[in-house]
């Protein structure tokens, strides 16, 4: 009954809605969510950058199905490194939440690795924010083991990673 598959351009308006769920989540986050939105995660509109992925060739996008419906949704790309090797990155990669632990996320993953490998990336990278115990244990069942922590000093409680006035 789970699936994944490439994603289409009539995946749209559904994967949007996704990502946009992923973002209120992550936002929630108290440990690095705010400023993970504001600095990392994809910026609305968010059809503007999911568009313009399906007609990239270092690019893919993938929805996760459960009875055919999409639940979830996965997006990778190719960063050529320094060295002329390629390294593969998981941008996103969200399932909703009544539709977790039946396996969506991991055919999302397996659909998302098998194109990195075809591709030649010599690894792949993606991110779970301090305190998400579950996106972890997911990525690291999956063979994902941690190589970067970045240390954060928080200035000012108040104004962390709010927008300021009039900048929307």
């Amino acid at each position: 009954m789970e699936a994944a598959r490439v994603a289409t351009v009539d995946d749209l308006a559904a994967l949007a809605s996704l990502c946009r769920q992923g973002l209120a989540e992550l936002a929630a986050q108290d440990r690095g969510g705010p400023l993970f939105v504001a600095r990392e995660a994809r910026a609305e509109p968010v059809e503007d950058s999911l568009g313009a992925a399906f007609g990239d060739p270092e690019a893919i996008i993938v929805a996760g199905t459960f009875s055919q419906v999409v639940v979830g949704y996965g997006t990778g790309r190719l960063e050529k490194l320094a060295n002329g090797s390629t390294l593969g990155v998981i941008d996103d990669l969200f399932v909703e939440s009544g539709a977790r632990g039946v396996g969506v996320g991991e055919a999302m993953m397996s659909q998302l690795l098998a194109w990195f490998t075809e591709r030649g990336c010599q690894g792949v990278d993606a991110v779970a924010l301090p305190g998400m115990r579950a996106s972890k244990n997911f990525f690291e069942t999956a063979g994902f083991t941690g190589r970067l922590i970045v240390m954060h000093h928080r200035m000012r409680q108040d104004e962390a990673v709010r927008p300021q006035a009039g900048s929307q």
